[in-house]
C-alpha cells in the first residue's frame, strides 16, 4: 500500500470528523434530481471468493471466456488488493461493501447469527450516490442476489444520515420471490383457517427481515409486476426456475429486458460451495460465472437500450488461501496473502482497450472509479478513480 493512499485516508477520515456532512445538503428536501442518460454500469461479483491463478492465470483458467475476451476490450488490474488492515476482512459481505461503498470498514454480524453477516453500513453504498445525484427510480437500481446468502439482501442502503433507505436500491432474489409469491397466495385466498393463520405468520417473519424499511416492506409496483411475469413463466414450485449463479444470469438478463435498470449489481457466489470440501465445486463455479459474463455480453450487445452504453465492472468479493495443509482447500477466512489478492476488469465506452495494469490497486478504488463513469460525486469513499482505465 502506497503512503499516498494512506495519508488519503487518514485525511478524509479527519476531514469526515469535522463535519464534511454539514456541507452536503438535506437529504429530506427536494433533490434537484437530473436525468439520466448513461452509461448504464453492470457491477459483476466474481463472488465466492476466487484465486488469481483459476481467473486471470492463462495456464490455469476456468474462465476462458473472461480472460480471452473480455480482457481484450478492456482494462484489465491484476493486482488489485484488499488492504490488509486491522478489522479488515476477507469474505463475501465484507467484500461486496467494500466495493459498494469505496471504504474499508469492520463491519460486525447484527443479526446474531452463527457466521452471520448482516451488515449495515455507515456510509453510502453507489446506488444512494446514484439515485440522489439523478432521477433513476428504485427498479432502475439493482442488486440480484443469491438465494444462500439472505443476510446481502440488506446491503441495499446505509445508515447514513444523508442518503438511506429513500436512495435505497431495490433487490431481486429467491427470498423476494417468495416473499412476493406468499403474499399473493394470501390475497388470493389460497388457504383457509388455521394454515392461513400459519401462512400469515410466516409472511410476517419474511418481511421483517428487512426491519430496516420502516414498515415499507413491498418494493415497487415495477418490480412485484416482474415476479408476477415469473410466476407465470416458472410456476411456483421453484423446481422449473435455474438455481445457484444460473438463476443470478437468468433474473438479471429478465431484468434487463423488462426493467432496464441503469446501475445492476450481480452478486455471484458458487465458488464458495468450495467449503463442501470438493475443489471442483470452486472451478465450476468460476466456469458458471463465466458462462454468465458471456450470456450477459451478448445481451447488451443485442439490446439498442444497452448497446455502446454500458460499462462492465468485474471484481472479486475476496480472494483465497492457498494453503494446501488445509482439510477444506481454498479457504478465505485466515487473512493469507492470496485471500487480499483480487483483480479487476472494466470494459465498454469510454474505457480503455487491450490495456493491463499491473501497479498495486485497492478494492476501494472501484467506487469512485464507477462514480467517475457515471458522473456522480462520491465524497465518503476512501478510494481513488483508476485513472488508466478512463480512454
Amino acid at each position: 500500500m502506497t503512503e499516498h493512499f494512506i495519508n488519503r485516508r487518514r485525511f478524509m477520515q479527519g476531514v469526515a470528523a469535522m463535519g464534511l456532512a454539514t456541507a452536503l445538503p438535506d437529504a429530506n428536501a427536494a433533490p434537484d434530481a437530473r436525468e439520466y442518460g448513461g452509461p448504464n454500469v453492470v457491477v459483476v461479483r466474481f463472488g465466492g471468493g476466487v484465486r488469481r491463478r483459476e481467473t486471470i492465470d492463462p495456464q490455469h483458467t476456468y474462465s476462458p471466456y473472461f480472460l480471452h475476451d473480455l480482457a481484450k476490450r478492456g482494462t484489465l488490474f491484476t493486482n488489485m488488493e484488499i488492504e490488509q488492515l486491522e478489522g479488515v476482512e476477507t469474505s463475501h459481505g465484507q467484500g461486496t461493501l467494500y466495493t459498494m461503498t469505496g471504504r474499508y470498514e469492520r463491519y460486525q454480524d447484527v443479526g446474531g447469527k452463527f457466521l452471520g453477516q448482516r451488515f449495515e453500513s455507515k456510509f453510502p453504498t453507489m446506488f444512494e450516490y446514484l439515485r440522489r445525484e439523478y432521477n433513476v427510480p428504485p427498479h432502475q437500481a439493482l442488486i440480484v442476489n443469491g438465494e444462500d446468502r439472505t443476510d446481502e439482501e440488506f446491503y441495499s442502503f446505509s445508515n447514513h444520515h444523508l442518503f438511506g433507505v429513500e436512495y435505497r436500491s431495490n433487490v431481486l432474489s429467491l427470498y423476494r420471490f417468495k416473499t412476493y409469491l406468499l403474499r399473493r397466495q394470501i390475497e388470493e385466498g389460497r388457504f383457509e383457517d388455521s394454515e392461513r393463520a400459519e401462512k400469515t405468520k410466516e409472511l410476517a417473519k419474511l418481511e421483517a427481515l428487512d426491519y430496516r424499511a420502516g414498515g415499507e416492506n413491498r418494493q415497487s409496483r415495477e418490480i412485484e409486476a416482474f415476479w408476477e411475469r415469473w410466476r407465470q413463466f416458472y410456476g411456483e414450485t421453484g423446481f422449473v426456475n435455474p438455481r445457484g449463479d444460473r438463476l443470478l444470469t437468468e433474473l438479471s438478463l429478465r431484468a434487463m429486458r423488462e426493467l432496464q435498470p441503469r446501475l445492476l449489481m450481480i452478486n455471484y457466489n458458487d465458488p464458495d460451495y468450495v467449503h463442501w470440501g470438493d475443489p471442483t465445486f470452486y472451478t465450476r463455479g468460476i466456469a458458471v460465472i463465466d458462462e454468465g459474463l458471456q450470456r450477459l455480453t451478448a445481451a447488451v450487445e443485442a439490446d439498442p437500450f444497452y448497446r455502446d452504453n454500458t460499462v462492465f465492472v468485474v471484481v472479486p468479493d475476496c480472494g483465497r488461501d492457498n494453503n494446501r495443509l488445509m482439510p477444506v482447500p481454498f479457504q478465505h477466512h485466515f487473512n493469507s496473502k492470496s485471500s487480499h489478492e483480487i483483480f479487476a476488469l472494466i470494459h465498454g465506452p469510454g474505457i480503455s482497450r487491450g490495456v493491463t495494469i499491473n501497479r498495486m490497486v485497492q478494492q476501494v478504488d472501484v467506487l469512485p472509479t464507477i462514480g467517475h463513469v457515471m458522473n456522480f460525486e462520491t465524497p465518503y469513499a476512501e478510494g481513488r478513480v483508476l485513472e488508466e482505465a478512463i480512454a
